[in-house]
């Protein structure tokens, strides 16, 4: 049986971050989004044809308006802020400049079988000091993203990615792949605005509680 994606925590949780608004800031860091792709570049293309690169954009956007409306925002940073395409070097020189303290890259899945469905996170395939934190929060973030959302989980995975093998020397880092638009029910579920609000809710919860 199919599980649904849900929208039904979202008020639940903007009740919870009020929570956390008033118990004011835990240790400040700085946290970079990587919407992927971008201009040119449109990534997976869904079976409704959604694309990839504006998903992940409306989600990183999303996701900075909600830090934006508090008094006292979090350093949170994007890698794009609009549809254009930014080298992947660029994109991990940024998030070197500003000595972030954790990266996430944004990406939606595709598979030739309709029936694939969940989201993936990976970690760089690299030792190094930030290996570790980077593996609990990728496990942190993929349950919060299953028990609140209802995305089934297809695990924590290493990989050869530029950005993560950039990066995981600096600061914590992660890749998710944010549920397959070849998949009829995933690819539905970013049509809706509500959809976008809550995944942007549960990653921007996710990032400053890491």
């Amino acid at each position: 049986m199919k599980k649904t994606l849900r929208n039904v925590g979202f008020v639940f949780l903007l009740l919870k971050m009020c929570l956390i608004f008033g118990q004011g800031k835990p240790n400040e860091k700085i946290i970079v989004i990587d919407p992927g792709h971008g201009g040119k570049d449109s990534g997976a293309i869904g079976i409704n044809r959604i694309q990839e690169k504006d998903v992940v954009l409306n989600i990183a956007k999303e996701t900075l308006r909600l830090n934006e409306n508090l008094d006292d925002p979090f350093d949170i940073y994007l890698t794009r802020y609009n549809d254009t395409l930014i080298s992947l070097s660029d994109r991990t020189k940024l998030t070197r400049t500003l000595q972030a303290d954790l990266f996430i890259s944004l990406h939606c899945n595709h598979s030739y079988n309709p029936n694939a469905r969940g989201i993936e996170i990976y970690v760089a395939n690299k030792p190094s000091n930030h290996s570790d934190d980077s593996t609990w929060f990728a496990f942190q973030l993929q349950d919060d993203l299953n028990k609140k959302l209802g995305f089934e989980s297809r695990g924590v995975k290493f990989g050869n990615f530029q950005v993560l093998l950039e990066t995981i020397g600096y600061c914590t880092s992660v890749l998710l792949e944010l549920g397959f638009l070849s998949n009829g029910d995933e690819s539905k579920y970013y049509e809706k605005q509500e959809s976008i609000k809550a995944l942007a809710l549960v990653i921007w919860e996710s990032l400053i509680n890491n």
